[in-house]
């Protein structure tokens, strides 16, 4: 059986369930608990955390209720086979980071490159440009809890590429960086979703098999003045990501006849 993973050192703020909870979700996620592993017994995680049963149960029903672990009556409590999907709300303009950061998950980017290129005419219209003129191209390959969830093809006006091409973007959203050190403040996102299959440099870069499906979002982010700022493909693992959108009822407007003497 693997190690449990020891709460930390340093007095945390968090509730005791809430601290064995990430302490094992941890160890989950880095390999220290395989799947289908294992995990010890309540009693055992009374005795090893200092804890009461009620805040040991609290701790593994959380988990629960994420999918990564499964209890067999009589048996014990096991990691999951398969990883919960990650959730994003699409309700509101979030980086990718960014959501997956409240909900507790390691995200990082690696980028694959940059080229500065003749935009066709989608990509031009989209960032309000005409076809043929130049545009920068970013490609990034995104990770959750350290492994590839998605790869990013992003492009930008020359003028906002050119000054994100000296950030650091390994560890952060394009989305931050626009706000926090160029001072673009964001307006919308126009997003659509598809249907698609892997091929080519996208199954290989996501460590799946051509034909395998994925998630294909188009999404064009725009300042609050309406400027065009960042027109991007994104393709994303069809097993490991859901979105979700709040649809409020669009009602119509009264006939002033109806309320009429």
């Amino acid at each position: 059986m693997a190690a449990t993973m020891p709460l930390d050192a340093v007095q945390s703020p968090l509730p005791l369930h809430r601290q064995i909870r990430e302490a094992l979700r941890s160890g989950i996620r880095d390999g220290t608990y395989q799947q289908h592993a294992q995990l010890p017994s309540e009693s055992e995680l009374m005795a090893i955390y200092k804890v009461s049963r009620i805040t040991v149960r609290h701790a593994l029903a959380e988990l629960q209720r994420e999918g990564l672990i499964f209890k067999i009556t009589g048996k014990g409590t096991f990691v999951s086979k398969n990883r919960p999907k990650a959730m994003q709300d699409l309700s509101q303009l979030q980086g990718f980071s960014e959501a997956m950061h409240s909900l507790g998950r390691e995200t990082s980017s690696q980028v694959l490159g940059y080229q500065r290129l003749s935009a066709d005419g989608k990509v031009a219209t989209r960032l309000g440009l005409q076809a043929g003129d130049v545009v920068i191209e970013l490609k990034r390959l995104r990770y959750l809890d350290r492994l590839p969830i998605s790869l990013d093809v992003s492009y930008f006006p020359v003028s906002i590429g050119e000054q994100l091409l000296t950030a650091d973007l390994t560890g952060r959203d394009v989305f931050s960086i626009l706000e926090n050190e160029l001072g673009m403040a964001l307006g919308t996102a126009d997003v659509s979703i598809e249907a698609a299959l892997a091929g080519g440099d996208v199954a290989a870069g996501l460590g799946i098999d051509d034909g395998e499906p994925l998630l294909r979002i188009e999404r064009l982010t725009t300042s609050l003045e309406g400027r065009p700022l960042d027109f991007e493909y994104l393709y994303c693992r069809g097993d490991a990501m859901r979105y979700r959108v709040r649809l409020p009822r669009a009602h119509a407007a009264r006939n002033p006849e109806d309320s009429a003497g």
